[in-house]
């Protein structure tokens, strides 16, 4: 089967996207942005980059950081139409299927040029917001409903979107929950014991969705005052997060390292600090199941995570394998919650026995390639 794979330049759409490699599917995958390089990572796969401008003038970057205006102005004349590339793109394949990671992202853009193609199947695999918090995130209700109703198969990171589909539009074939990573590579050696661990990990996103800066705020001193054997580690966070930290007397004393969204993590470095990680949260308004959630439960740390729409209570039974925020504006019930899991030894210790074992193998990328598989064979019957 030929698969036109649509989506950004992205680790998790190319780490989805490796699960075929040797699959005996025909892969193409068209750059949305139209401005990534040749991806080494999906070096077996026939990629469609580099589009978007008709001519890459010299001192365009210095244009673009300093004067955006002007960039996007000159943009109206220099960039091709992402839709005439598209269907160009699209006849030259002519796929069996093609298929949208992120509907905002890999949807949109291409409407116009898939409803004149209404007999060619076409697949979303829906991450995150997209659904859940379409308004918010400036998708229009009845551009949601339109794609919706248009889409052949649908793949969600969580029940919940499902039904908030089928309630938007969406009455076709529902192929079911995946992960949006296609799975995770966990490193079984790389998981020591609960009583070596000696780490904090925050997400620190924090933007229009990410409140990382909560999680930051409610380290106050009676909950600094239980850290004295632990590191904590920020990774993904702004400038607002370093500043709080630095500039706060309140953390002169505690370990403590922020590591920048501009400062590049490798996903196996994640990996290995979730593998001695005591304490692992993470705050949003809106996610599906965050595939940092995943790792970071499958690799033994404990997680407290925000619940928008109840998803995170899909994989999570609060106080159990851990514990739930309900508020990620509540910077109280968050230092709560650090609190509690501080003081629940044993309640760390059983949730690391059953996440290392239940969310472990529930998500092995071996595992998951098999469902990714049958996947595209019902797109393809």
């Amino acid at each position: 089967m030929k698969i036109l794979m649509v989506a950004i330049p992205s680790s998790h759409f190319f780490s989805w996207s490796d699960q075929l490699r040797n699959s005996g599917h025909e892969v193409y995958w068209f750059d949305i942005t139209g401005m990534s390089s040749y991806a080494e990572r999906i070096d077996w796969a026939a990629q469609k980059i580099n589009w978007k401008m008709k001519w890459d003038f010299p001192g365009r970057i210095f244009i673009k950081r300093n004067f955006p205006k002007l960039y996007r102005f000159q943009s109206l004349f220099n960039n091709h139409k992402t839709e005439v590339i598209f269907e160009q793109y699209l006849q030259e394949v002519r796929p069996d299927v093609v298929h949208s990671f992120a509907l905002q992202l890999s949807c949109l853009p291409i409407l116009n040029v898939m409803n004149k193609y209404k007999d060619l199947k076409w697949t979303l695999s829906s991450w995150g917001s997209d659904i859940y918090y379409a308004k918010e995130i400036g998708i229009q209700e009845g551009k949601l409903t339109e794609c919706l109703r248009r889409m052949d198969f649908l793949i969600t990171d969580c029940s919940r979107d499902y039904r908030i589909a089928v309630d938007k539009g969406f009455t076709k074939k529902y192929l079911g929950v995946l992960p949006g990573n296609g799975g995770v590579g966990f490193f079984d050696d790389e998981i020591i014991p609960v009583r070596q661990r000696k780490i904090i990990l925050i997400k620190g996103y924090n933007d229009e969705i990410g409140r990382g800066i909560n999680i930051i705020k409610a380290f106050d001193k009676e909950l600094i005052s239980l850290l004295d054997k632990f590191e904590v580690f920020i990774f993904g966070a702004d400038e607002d997060i370093k500043k709080y930290v630095t500039e706060n007397e309140i953390f002169k004393n505690l370990k403590i390292k922020v590591r920048l969204k501009s400062e590049f993590i490798s996903n196996n470095e994640l990996l290995r600090l979730m593998g001695k990680s005591y304490i692992y949260i993470a705050n949003s308004l809106s996610d599906g199941i965050p595939n940092a959630l995943i790792e970071a439960m499958g690799m033994g740390a404990f997680p407290i995570q925000s619940n928008p729409g109840n998803v995170t209570e899909e994989i999570i039974q609060n106080g159990i394998n851990g514990f739930l925020i309900n508020n990620p504006e509540d910077i109280f019930e968050i230092k709560n919650a650090v609190m509690n899991a501080l003081k629940s030894e044993k309640v760390i210790a059983a949730a690391f026995l059953h996440n290392t074992e239940t969310v472990k193998n529930k998500y092995n990328r071996l595992k998951v390639r098999k469902e990714i598989l049958k996947v595209y064979e019902e797109i393809a019957d």
